[in-house]
């Protein structure tokens, strides 16, 4: 594709490289807005997302109204995927909405929601956690989507109205088809995206170049694994995912892949990743960049 307008916009050129240091997850549980504070007070990270439906969310609410300088988005949230501990919907208890498992909760995976979900449920839903998440004080700085659930044609339009009526950008790649297929979309998901994205742009809507993060499956080696990811991003402006977390009893009792969390958390508070940041050339931004651009347009 062509070079991202929003790079000039930014007052950047094509070849540079911005990176938005993403922390995914905040407020699913305590050790995740430990590990943003620490984090944020560190440096190194540039951005995060609460999850508005989870037990913690209030607090990360009063952390945010207590530093109204932290970047926070909304991680829209519509599945809930571990086995002890659960979440559900804030708009609805209402069956017929297909957002509901039979246990009351959200369903673990996207496939279901995605296929019996209705899509003017999932929109209330969507647009319940942002309103929440305004009227607890938070400066919500974007939207972006936990476990990929809301890609999808039957979502994707309320999720871009969604962030048109709040003026919000959101997490979404400025890629064709075949690079949306990469990510792991089925062909209609991706075609209808990649429809999206030029219809985005030509709105002035100031998209992504690129997603990627560190996997959660492999703790090991992470500061090697985050040196050579990040010292290979291509020129544009790519989302990084991470997960930190604190280590903690509750932290290990909801998830088995705590460690590949505090692997982030103690990674992205390291002085040595840091250094080779500042030494790599990178532009480390923010969502909040993104969204006064997209509000000063």
């Amino acid at each position: 594709m062509n070079p991202n307008p929003t790079l000039k916009r930014l007052g950047f050129t094509s070849t540079d490289r911005l990176v938005i240091i993403h922390t995914d997850d905040i407020g699913m549980c305590q050790a995740s807005i430990q590990a943003y504070a620490d984090l944020w007070d560190f440096g190194l990270i540039s951005s995060g997302a609460t999850m508005v439906p989870c037990s913690w969310f209030p607090h990360t609410a009063s952390y945010c109204r207590a530093h109204p300088g932290v970047d926070m988005g909304v991680h829209l949230t519509l599945t809930s995927e571990w086995e002890g501990y659960r979440w559900g919907p804030i708009s609805t208890r209402y069956p017929a909405s297909g957002l509901l498992d039979t246990e009351g909760y959200f369903y673990r995976r996207e496939g279901p929601v995605q296929e019996r979900a209705e899509p003017a449920a999932v929109q209330e839903e969507m647009q319940a956690q942002v309103i929440r998440a305004l009227s607890a004080g938070i400066d919500v700085t974007h939207i972006d989507i936990h476990m990929g659930t809301a890609a999808h044609p039957k979502f994707i339009p309320g999720y871009i109205q969604l962030a048109v009526e709040h003026h919000l950008p959101t997490m979404i790649a400025r890629l064709d088809e075949a690079g949306y297929r990469k990510l792991g979309l089925d062909n209609e998901t991706a075609a209808f995206a990649a429809r999206s994205v030029m219809q985005l742009e030509e709105m002035g809507l100031p998209l992504l170049d690129h997603l990627t993060g560190l996997e959660l499956d492999q703790p090991e080696n992470r500061l090697e694994q985050a040196q050579e990811m990040l010292g290979n991003l291509p020129s544009g402006i790519t989302h990084f995912i991470i997960h930190p977390c604190v280590d903690t009893p509750e932290l290990r009792a909801i998830t088995p892949d705590w460690p590949s969390r505090v692997a982030d958390y103690q990674t992205f508070s390291s002085k040595t990743l840091l250094k080779f940041i500042k030494d790599s050339g990178l532009q480390v931004i923010g969502y909040r960049k993104l969204r006064d651009l997209m509000r000063n347009t």
